[in-house]
């Protein structure tokens, strides 16, 4: 192995992901390290119904599956695996794994990382009474039990970018004062953790992409003892490893400048990208500041059960129709919550039936199965014969399913365990950051100086921006960028939190913050209670917010031609 680069791949990017990749990332080309990120604010709901039914579940049953296939392949080429698919039974899953190893007969070194699970304290810590409550630790645990000769790290809740910060931490020998690193390492872990998001997946531009006729590629990251690394992908793998994919990627589910963790702060305003060939990227300049003194704590409750219905509309007075059915349904039982929604989705004079078709959705949710049951969707067949004229709906009925709320809470950080469990079961306890800082206020930015006024015309925004949003807990962002500074500059200076909120009336009535990053020639938009109590709760259609960013993408304004 060389020393002097340390190759860190990925191959899961959710709980879910293609589940062929871990025996491609470990067979298309070297990696000293395979990491994989199953965990997700809803799967960690996911994993509690798991653990309620069997305490012996909890964790991500398709880790276990690939790695049937692929142990041997890593245990022959020397790469260690890091995942946090322990979910919230890192220990169950460790235990699995040396039962899988022994069926296979194999001999791996499996340790754990555990104390992110705080439910049996929540109480105590002034929680509430969750379904699941974890903490968001870090990276010094991963590199304690590498450092104890671990081919396998399971972990439960750590950060997404831990993955990647323990061992090249365990590789380099760095050290907890190691800011600057630890957050080059950060963002090399952000940056991969979403998989092909990074590659060419869910990219603004993918039209301008080659390759795309075959699976896109994974990610990893060579890792250099000060930080900086280089994103790239296997040779003769399907999309790309550009500027534009790297920033994209960057850009999702962030804030503002200020990107604390655990372990370090990332100055988000200091990372350089650059080509460095053919599906390279080189990320040099991070800057780190020591981390806050607090830790992120996810929470998950059972709000209730929901269910729902979509009436289908057809051709004329499609308002009058939408009212109708809201009135026959008026008199459901007054303990459901509903909420109504009509997409118009349906045009004049269509040539095709579905598409003179508009869309009215129903959602209800309650505390009682039963009557959130068939007692609502029934009620809502029973207007066939006695509603609009050409009354149809998308799905026959169905039962109620639970719905959950997800939080976020922050804790003392000294109030989290977080112990390394080595392979021969020594433990070890990971002491807290002593060097902490709260992680507030925006830095002073040099914003660029507004353009001269040229000839514009009409044209989506999506001709010259790109965007990427996601989730997190009830917020969205939508981080856009451009390729030239004069596209920024104008950027800056016209798309204002004011202007951001009457392209997208959505968002009109909520709280919205903006984030310039002219280094990345960003500006990232967080968007308040958009997505009301999480992405298992929430009715809109697209409850975790991943097209915001290109509904944005399509608006029409006055843009200067050159950059048409």
């Amino acid at each position: 192995m060389n020393t002097d680069v340390l190759r860190i791949a990925n191959a899961s990017g959710f709980y879910g992901d293609r589940a062929s990749a871990m025996h491609e990332m470990l067979t298309g080309g070297e990696i000293d390290v395979l990491t994989g990120d199953y965990l997700a604010e809803l799967t960690m709901l996911i994993l509690a119904r798991d653990r309620a039914k069997d305490p012996k579940l909890g964790y991500a049953k398709t880790f276990l599956r690939q790695l049937e296939t692929s142990l041997g392949t890593a245990l022959e080429r020397g790469v260690k695996i890091v995942v946090n698919a322990g979910g919230l039974n890192p220990a169950g899953l460790a235990a699995a794994v040396r039962v899988l190893a022994d069926s296979l007969g194999v001999d791996v070194a499996v340790a754990h990382v555990e104390g992110d699970d705080l439910v049996a304290r929540a109480d105590e810590l002034g929680l509430g009474a969750p379904l699941a409550a974890n903490a968001y630790l870090g990276a010094w645990g991963i590199a304690d039990c590498l450092s104890a000769g671990a081919d396998i790290v399971v972990t439960g809740r750590v950060t997404d970018a831990s993955l990647v910060v323990g061992p090249a931490a365990a590789h380099f020998g760095w050290q907890r004062g190691d800011h600057d690193a630890i957050a080059g390492a950060m963002v090399a872990g952000h940056v991969i953790e979403c998989g092909p998001q990074a590659t060419g997946g869910n990219y603004a531009f993918f039209t301008e992409l080659d390759h795309l006729d075959r699976p896109l590629g994974f990610p990893l990251a060579e890792m250099h003892a000060d930080g900086s690394s280089v994103i790239t992908k296997h040779p003769g793998t399907g999309g790309a490893v550009t500027v534009g994919t790297v920033t994209a990627q960057l850009l999702y589910e962030i804030t503002g400048a200020r990107y604390a963790g655990p372990d370090a702060t990332v100055r988000f305003d200091t990372i350089e990208l650059a080509e460095d060939g053919a599906d390279r990227v080189r990320i040099t300049g991070v800057r780190g500041e020591p981390p806050p003194p607090t830790l992120k704590v996810g929470l998950n409750t059972l709000g209730g059960f929901r269910n729902e219905v979509t009436f289908v509309l057809t051709g004329l007075d499609i308002d009058a129709k939408a009212a109708w059915v809201k009135t026959q349904l008026a008199d459901l039982d007054a303990s459901l919550d509903l909420t109504w929604t009509l997409a118009r989705t349906d045009h004049p004079d269509a040539d095709v039936q579905e598409e003179a078709a508009a869309m009215l959705h129903c959602v209800a949710r309650g505390t009682d199965p039963k009557t959130l049951g068939r007692a609502f969707s029934g009620a809502a067949i029973e207007l066939a014969l006695a509603s609009y004229p050409g009354f149809h709906v998308t799905a026959p009925p169905s039962d109620a399913a639970p719905y959950g709320v997800f939080t976020a809470s922050y804790v003392d950080a000294a109030d989290v365990p977080h112990v390394a469990v080595h392979a021969d079961g020594t433990r070890v306890d990971i002491a807290p950051a002593t060097e902490t800082q709260a992680a507030d206020g925006a830095p002073d930015l040099h914003l660029p100086s507004s353009p001269p006024n040229e000839r514009t015309r009409p044209a989506p925004l999506g001709t010259f921006m790109g965007a990427r949003s996601g989730d997190k807990g009830d917020s969205a962002n939508v981080g856009v960028w451009v390729r030239t500074d004069d596209q920024l500059a104008w950027l800056v200076h016209q798309l204002s939190t004011s202007r951001f909120k009457e392209l997208l009336p959505e968002t009109a009535r909520l709280g919205v913050t903006r984030h310039v990053l002219p280094n990345l020639r960003a500006i990232n938009f967080v968007v308040s209670g958009i997505l009301g109590q999480g992405v298992s709760s929430n009715a809109r259609h697209d409850p975790q917010a991943k097209a915001l960013g290109e509904w944005l993408r399509s608006r029409v304004i006055n843009v200067p031609e050159s950059f048409l």
